[in-house]
C-alpha cells in the first residue's frame, strides 16, 4: 500500500495533452510546413510568380488505379471506403486532401496507429495514384439538400 502511495505522489495529475504527443505533432506540422515553404518559394522564384494551389504541386496520378490501391492495401479499413474516416479509426481524407507534401509525409511517417508504407511498400507513383483518388471524392450533400434532415 505505501509503494502506491508513493507513486501517486511521484507524478503531477495529467492535464492537456500528452507532452510528447504534442511535440510530435508540433515538429511534424513544422517539418510539413518547411517543406511547403521550400515548395513555394522555389516555384516562385522559377516562375516570377505566386506558386500554384496544393493540388497543382500534387503529381498527376491515376484515380481509378488509386481505389484499387486504396482498397487492396487496406486503406479504407481505418478511413473509410470513400475516405470519410470514421469515429476511432483514421482521420477523414477527402474531399479536400491536406497537401501532397504533408500527405506523403503522413503515409512514409505516420504517427499515432498508422503503420509505415516505405517506398518498398507504396512506391512513389501508387501514392500518387492514391491521393487522386482521394483528391476526387465528391463533396458530400449539404444538409439543406437531404430531406430527412430537414
Amino acid at each position: 500500500m505505501r509503494t502506491s502511495q508513493r507513486s501517486n505522489n511521484a507524478l503531477p495529475p495529467a492535464r492537456g495533452p500528452h507532452p510528447v504527443r504534442l511535440i510530435t505533432l508540433l515538429t511534424a506540422v513544422f517539418v510539413v510546413a518547411g517543406i511547403s515553404l521550400l515548395a513555394h518559394s522555389d516555384v516562385a522564384a522559377q516562375s516570377g510568380s505566386e506558386a500554384p494551389k496544393t493540388a497543382a504541386n500534387a503529381p498527376t496520378g491515376n484515380a481509378q488505379h488509386g481505389k484499387t490501391l486504396y482498397v487492396t492495401d487496406g486503406c479504407y479499413e481505418c478511413h473509410g471506403y470513400a475516405a470519410q474516416g470514421g469515429a476511432g479509426t483514421g482521420p477523414k481524407l477527402g474531399p479536400n486532401p491536406i497537401p501532397y507534401a504533408a500527405f506523403s509525409f503522413q503515409v512514409r511517417s505516420p504517427r499515432d496507429e498508422m503503420p509505415p508504407y516505405t517506398a518498398k511498400v507504396l512506391s512513389d507513383a501508387d501514392m500518387a495514384d492514391i491521393y487522386a483518388f482521394v483528391q476526387s471524392q465528391p463533396q458530400p450533400p449539404k444538409p439543406d439538400s437531404v430531406p430527412l434532415l430537414k
